[in-house]
């Protein structure tokens, strides 16, 4: 299966993509979308890493999902310094705390700015090199909300694989083609949009399992986020090539037991 960018397959058995590191908000300690939760992951299993990347005021990149700080400011309006007060790690300090052997997701969030100002200090502009490097040690992948994103990557980073991530709950039926049309070789679904275990089936949502076979039929891998540890190993069941997930020693151990059972 290929398409798009960076041809060729991604993913191999079922994987686990640790989400914002070790899974969103504080776990064990380790917050989000920092060096502390990238090594947890790594250390409970995860097979690749998950981040989020903004720029800030000043051109600079740093992990945060969240538009804005918990205290309203945005973080495209702060300067690196201030994120840094804020407790946000810097793009450099993130990408060398995970291991080379594990994968990198990299989730890139686009801002208002990025339509209006000099295509130099577009978040785009300010992430390529990273991702042409980091291409060049180890896999990795580039998802994004944003479809004109994912088309300058492809033009400025032609070696590096994207998937197209429509809105949460947007169904799978707009992502497959969507991700085609694009030209990207992975389509990110969120696990709401495809059923959760003991969901009652909804009008016009195709089964799992026909969902993940028309889109390896398309050219593309399927991955998911963010399935429970159940959703998780029913996902890896049918097919799917990696999830995304917030539990990762939970995830790895359903997909032991579904590979046991099978």
């Amino acid at each position: 299966m290929s398409g798009g960018s960076g041809g060729g397959r991604v993913f191999g058995a079922t994987e686990v993509i640790g989400h914002r590191g070790a899974g969103r908000g504080v776990v064990d300690g380790a917050r989000e979308n920092t060096p502390a939760s990238f090594e947890l992951a790594a250390r409970t299993g995860a097979d690749w890493i998950e981040i989020d990347v903004r720029r800030t005021a000043d051109d600079r990149l740093v992990l945060f999902h969240n538009a804005a700080l918990d205290d309203g400011r945005a973080v495209v309006d702060l300067t690196e310094e201030q994120c840094r007060e804020a407790g946000l790690a810097g793009l450099e300090e993130g990408l060398s705390a995970v291991p080379p052997e594990l994968g990198l997701d990299v989730d890139v969030k686009t801002v208002m700015e990025d339509g209006v100002d000099a295509p130099a200090r577009r978040t785009l502009s300010l992430v390529l090199p990273f991702l042409r490097r980091e291409a060049e040690r180890r896999r990795m992948f580039v998802c994004s909300f944003d479809p004109g994103l994912l088309s300058g990557v492809h033009e400025g980073a032609p070696g590096v694989a994207t998937a197209w991530m429509p809105y949460v709950r947007n169904p799978a039926d707009s992502a497959i083609p969507g991700a085609v049309g694009l030209g990207c070789p992975i389509v990110a679904v969120d696990a709401r949009a495809l059923g959760l275990e003991g969901e009652a089936p909804r009008p016009g949502r195709r089964p799992l399992e026909y969902t993940v076979e028309a889109a390896h039929r398309a050219g593309l891998e399927m991955i998911s986020w963010c399935p429970d540890p159940v959703d998780a190993a029913r996902f890896a069941a049918a097919g799917m090539d990696a999830v995304v997930v917030d539990d990762v020693p939970g995830a790895v151990t359903a997909l032991k037991g579904a590979e046991g059972a099978g």
